[in-house]
């Protein structure tokens, strides 16, 4: 990741994409995010994409009003084909729109294992 300041000696500041999910034109009112058809398509998609590292972490909002996914890479274009391949957005279930996040506050330590 490259440092934001180049000649600089602040720290980096890390960059990820979000997926925001919020219900599409195919959503159910009413029904909750576990029970809309289709919804398990779309966890077992996200699923995928946490085994193979593209996610850190993301879940569903407890208002019902959508979701929250968190992208390892700053890569804005590749997360948009990831968060528009998803089979919940192409049925129209869900909504996604993707904003890459700078990290400047932070507790967690994002370096690679074993550094």
């Amino acid at each position: 990741m490259a440092n934001n300041n180049p000649g600089s000696e602040a720290p980096q500041r890390p960059i990820f994409c979000v997926l925001f999910h919020s219900p599409g034109p195919n959503w159910k009112e009413g029904i909750p995010f576990q029970e809309q058809p289709g919804v398990m398509d779309h966890v077992m998609y996200m699923k995928k994409q946490l085994d193979d590292g593209v996610l850190l972490m993301g879940g569903p909002l407890l208002d019902n009003s959508g979701g929250m996914m968190v992208c390892r890479s700053a890569d804005l274009e590749a997360a948009r084909k990831m968060a528009e391949a998803d089979p919940a957005v192409v049925a129209g279930l869900l909504k996604v729109e993707v904003k890459q996040w700078m990290i400047p506050m932070t507790s967690v330590d994002f370096a690679p294992a074993g550094q």
